[in-house]
């Protein structure tokens, strides 16, 4: 009776750790944290945009940028982006007529996604960290984690992401740009010969769960 009693009670245990572990996002919270050491380790390439909308991430040696919003804004713009030269595209046979619409912004590659407009702190006077948390908060599917490169994530839409290292310290791809090719070889490029850009394959999770490998174009860096 007593061995019943003793497993009866283990067994009420491990449920209520179990709900507990299910009520806690744990990839949600510590994205933030590692986003933030993130922000630290590069505060002089950061910057609010000139429209005062949001913030801007720019790579160490000026050839991307990423944009997170403060308040998601009106129709026509994106909340998160990512914005890239498109000269080394071009020297790989772009195309730019190929492009869909809204991609190319005069010498500049853009993708980006529109989060939506009414989950907001719109009262609220944000910091580069308030911002990520403000997406966190109000779309928390679009951060991902990816284990093959132990990043977490913001997804742009279309296979598009920008990822940085969940520990800089262990990690020798501190921040990736993630673009996705397809549209790209559609329109002409060879996708080995983008100056700058790592064209391979990379391993994600399918929507089985199961991962799969998949072509990607990568910019990293290693900040520490």
């Amino acid at each position: 009776m007593k061995k019943i009693l003793l497993m009866l009670v283990l067994s009420l245990v491990l449920i209520l750790s179990l709900a507990a572990c299910g009520g806690t996002d744990v990839v949600g919270e510590t994205s933030a944290d590692s986003f933030g050491k993130l922000l630290e380790a590069m505060p002089e390439q950061i910057e609010a945009d000139e429209n005062g909308q949001g913030w801007v991430l720019n790579a160490p040696d000026g050839s991307a940028s990423f944009f997170w919003g403060k308040n998601y804004s009106g129709e026509g713009s994106y909340d998160v982006f990512i914005e890239t030269d498109i000269q080394p595209f071009l020297e790989a046979g772009l195309k730019g007529e190929m492009l869909p619409p809204g991609i190319v912004s005069e010498d500049k590659i853009i993708v980006g996604i529109d989060l939506g407009d009414d989950k907001l702190w719109k009262d609220k006077e944000t910091d580069p960290l308030d911002s990520y948390r403000q997406i966190l908060e109000s779309n928390r599917d679009a951060i991902q984690y990816h284990g093959e490169l132990d990043h977490y994530g913001i997804n742009i839409g279309s296979g598009n992401v920008f990822e940085w290292a969940k520990d800089m310290g262990t990690n020798d791809k501190d921040m990736v740009f993630v673009l996705d090719p397809e549209i790209f070889i559609e329109a002409g490029v060879d996708p080995g010969k983008v100056d700058g850009w790592v064209f391979g394959k990379v391993k994600v999770d399918g929507e089985d769960g199961k991962p799969v490998e998949v072509e990607k174009f990568l910019k990293p860096f290693d900040i520490l």
